[in-house]
């Protein structure tokens, strides 16, 4: 009868992104600072009062952000958020061992509004930082003696090191002795008449290798972690790299800190371009090595 029209007409579910049973089961893509998630809508509106929770509770998700393939777009750390969304589905913390981001996921923790896994943080900044200065001091890859180091150094040709000064500590002003070594490939295509028809090629990357504590401080922000995240302070890395191609930049920001160079070393090899020219392309790695008393 009526009563029965009135109530197949009637709407179901909620407002958001999807309502009832079928928002429970809904599969969510989000793109957080260009790295892709796939989740439920249940997972993303667990915790109703966090950022997500309203953002997709939201009675016209229209109006949410959305990159070009219509994923809903979020303007943050995309490494990060991993540990946001696995909080969101079972409000437990898990993070890896010697874990060195906790002041940045704290600050995500905030910006998502999650306060409990702010609290979980929170008490372990200063310890990891307590640690990070202290271990430093013993570092357990220093397996070969620093005198070798320096017995190697001071026969290179136009280096001012010397034996005396390379022993590892911390100097007067607080800023800890080290080596960090830039490297990069480059390229570039020499005709056959002159060098002033050389085409260079824009440098494609610099690689940075070193204890993770010093390329973390003397780069900051443009140092490009996602190949290393986990890497604790007082270990070595070689996979780094930089987020700008300028090695003139890079030599400042060492320079600023403190670092000079010691060494460097370059190969390289030539190919011919095509088999109709004579044309030749050159190819080069090339490293440079800087330390700081």
């Amino acid at each position: 009868g009526a009563a029965a029209r009135r109530a197949a007409a009637r709407p179901r579910g909620g407002g958001g992104v999807g309502g009832g049973a079928s928002a429970e089961r809904k599969i969510v893509e989000l793109n957080v600072g260009g790295q892709v998630y796939i989740t439920r809508y249940s997972t993303l509106t667990s915790l109703p009062d966090s950022f997500l929770g309203e953002m997709f509770t939201q009675k016209n998700p229209k109006g949410l952000a959305r990159d070009t393939k219509g994923r809903f777009f979020v303007d943050r750390d995309g490494f990060l958020f991993r540990y946001i969304l696995d909080y969101m589905r079972d409000q437990q913390l898990v993070l890896p061992d010697h874990f060195p981001e906790r002041g940045r996921l704290q600050r995500e923790a905030e910006f998502f509004n999650l306060p409990e896994l702010v609290k979980m943080l929170q008490p372990k900044i200063s310890k990891q930082n307590s640690l990070g200065e202290e271990g430093c001091q013993s570092d357990p890859e220093d397996s070969s003696p620093i005198t070798d180091t320096a017995r190697n150094l001071a026969g290179i040709g136009g280096s001012s090191v010397t034996c005396g000064n390379l022993g590892p500590g911390v100097g007067s002003d607080g800023r800890r002795s080290g080596f960090i070594t830039i490297g990069y490939r480059g390229s570039y295509t020499l005709g056959r008449d002159s060098q002033t028809d050389a085409k260079f090629r824009r440098v494609a990357r610099i690689m940075v290798c070193g204890k993770t504590s010093l390329a973390k401080e003397v780069f900051g922000d443009t140092l490009n972690e996602s190949r290393d995240p986990d890497r604790p302070p007082e270990r070595y890395t070689s996979r780094y790299y930089l987020k700008f191609t300028f090695l003139e930049q890079a030599f400042d920001r060492l320079a600023d800190a403190g670092f000079n160079m010691i060494a460097c070393n370059s190969t390289g090899t030539c190919a011919f371009a095509h088999d109709q020219t004579d044309d030749k392309i050159w190819t080069n790695y090339t490293e440079y090595v800087f330390y700081r008393e």
